[in-house]
């Protein structure tokens, strides 16, 4: 499904990824009985306690990749059950997400339930966490300097570009020892700002984790999207529900182009974007990469009003 609302506004609901996620954010949700008993649920399926992480645990703990990832989703889906009960419908007209937030926005879509996107969720920590393990590394985000300078000293470090996150922001990726030379030799006019990731994700270093991925996808009941889903490896939108699951588990060891979402969203119109709980990091990005466009992070139900009453203008408006 493509969005087709052209002259007319369209909302798009955006999930984030790793790296969102901070102390005891989920506190002030877990006041919602909806969102708790939702959080509870998806806990079980994660086997682990989402409302522990997400609201007592320190920051190295929710740094984990093995807990970071599956809070993130249980977040994310919690949160979108208490602000559209009724799933998406004919409300929404575009979604996606960064990095382990695809697995949110599949799921949103309808391409997968959300008990199976929590199981997959936590094999693709676990299995994440595992490849981490084998060599030191991890990623730092290059803010600003000229592109092609940027892909050069890049290149030049032996790091990978893997994200490319729009708005003048690439987040580089490999080994931590690449990762000090890089903050000791950075492209002009440029910030390098570690990331509180523990490993090269979307880099060849987790290719342990993708065979165990496809294995257990096979597994899985998945449908077409039902609303447009775009896809991190070139920013489209994918129809077909086994290419979505397909692509979810190639995404692991391939670069993120959310520079490619937001260019899409802009090209179907997108008029306002919603951005999720651990919401911040996508509006951020889409504040200078989509001009034009109203954005809201969700991240307290204080929000849930405001969030709600865009929805409810857009349907009036389309």
């Amino acid at each position: 499904m493509v969005a087709d609302r052209k002259g007319g506004t369209v909302l798009a609901i955006v999930c984030p990824g790793q790296g969102s996620q901070t102390p005891g954010f989920l506190a002030p949700w877990l006041e919602v009985p909806a969102f708790r008993e939702r959080l509870e649920s998806l806990s079980d399926v994660a086997g682990l306690d989402l409302v522990a992480h997400g609201t007592t645990s320190d920051a190295e703990t929710i740094k984990d990749t093995a807990v970071a990832q599956p809070l993130i989703v249980g977040a994310g889906l919690a949160t979108a059950a208490v602000l559209l009960p009724d799933g998406p419908a004919r409300t929404v007209g575009v979604t996606a997400g960064h990095s382990v937030g695809e697995i949110t926005a599949a799921a949103f879509a309808g391409v997968l339930s959300d008990h199976d996107a929590m199981v997959f969720v936590r094999a693709r920590g676990a299995g994440m966490a595992a490849a981490s393990a084998v060599t030191p590394t991890g990623m730092s985000a290059v803010l600003g300097g000229d592109p092609t300078e940027v892909s050069a000293v890049l290149e030049r470090h032996g790091l990978t570009a893997a994200n490319a996150n729009g708005a003048g922001q690439t987040v580089a990726a490999g080994t931590l020892d690449q990762l000090a030379a890089l903050a000791a030799d950075p492209p002009a006019k440029a910030r390098v700002i570690p990331l509180q990731v523990a490993g090269a994700f979307h880099t060849t270093h987790m290719a342990p984790a993708v065979a165990a991925l496809d294995e257990l996808s096979q597994g899985f009941a998945v449908s077409d999207p039902g609303v447009t889903l775009l896809s991190n490896r070139d920013g489209a939108p994918v129809t077909d529900g086994p290419e979505a699951l397909s692509r979810l588990v190639q995404q692991v060891s391939n670069p993120v182009r959310w520079d490619l979402c937001m260019q899409t969203m802009v090209e179907q119109g997108v008029t306002t974007l919603i951005e999720l709980s651990p919401a911040g990091t996508l509006v951020g990005l889409a504040k200078r990469g989509m001009p034009g466009v109203t954005t809201l992070a969700l991240k307290t139900p204080d929000d849930l009003a405001a969030a709600q009453q865009l929805i409810s203008d857009d349907a009036q408006e389309a």
